[in-house]
């Protein structure tokens, strides 16, 4: 698999609105804090949880069937073993823009996506892209380093 680029990024960002898949309840998980902060930050972003409520005022969707119309980028932060099934689905309904967390993606997931047409992102977390705070931005320098950023 070829490196994600930075016109890749760009693309998935500008395809809000975005629905996020495992957004958590837990405050100490990744999925409840990310999307705390990229909806904070102003990203149009809505939460994919099965438990269905409310996850910070916002109402989330038991899955990607239940989504609104009008969605056009799938961000997946599941566990690993989750990974693939939600990335089959969202590619059997057309999704196009697809972000897989880094540390959340899975040989079966890549494989799911693989000889598609999607913009499909991985090995990337989505808080060193979108309106990065210090340590984000701490986490690029040392990507761009190490020569692993998106160019």
């Amino acid at each position: 698999m070829s490196m994600v680029t930075k016109k890749q990024i760009s693309e998935f960002i500008a395809s809000e609105p975005i629905a996020m898949v495992g957004v958590s309840r837990n405050p100490k998980k990744f999925g409840f804090t990310a999307f705390r902060e990229l909806r904070e930050k102003g990203l149009n972003v809505l939460p994919v949880n099965p438990n269905g409520g409310e996850i910070h005022q916002v109402k989330t969707y038991p899955d990607l069937k239940s989504l609104p119309e009008g969605i056009k980028g799938i961000l997946i932060v599941t566990p690993s073993s989750a990974t693939a099934a939600v990335a089959r689905e969202a590619r059997e309904l057309g999704y196009r823009q697809i972000w897989i967390q880094q540390k959340s993606e899975s040989k079966e997931a890549l494989e799911a996506l693989a000889g598609s047409d999607i913009n499909l992102i991985t090995g990337q977390c989505i808080m060193m892209h979108y309106k990065p705070h210090s340590f984000h931005k701490f986490h690029a320098a040392l990507k761009k380093f190490f020569g692993s950023y998106p160019k």
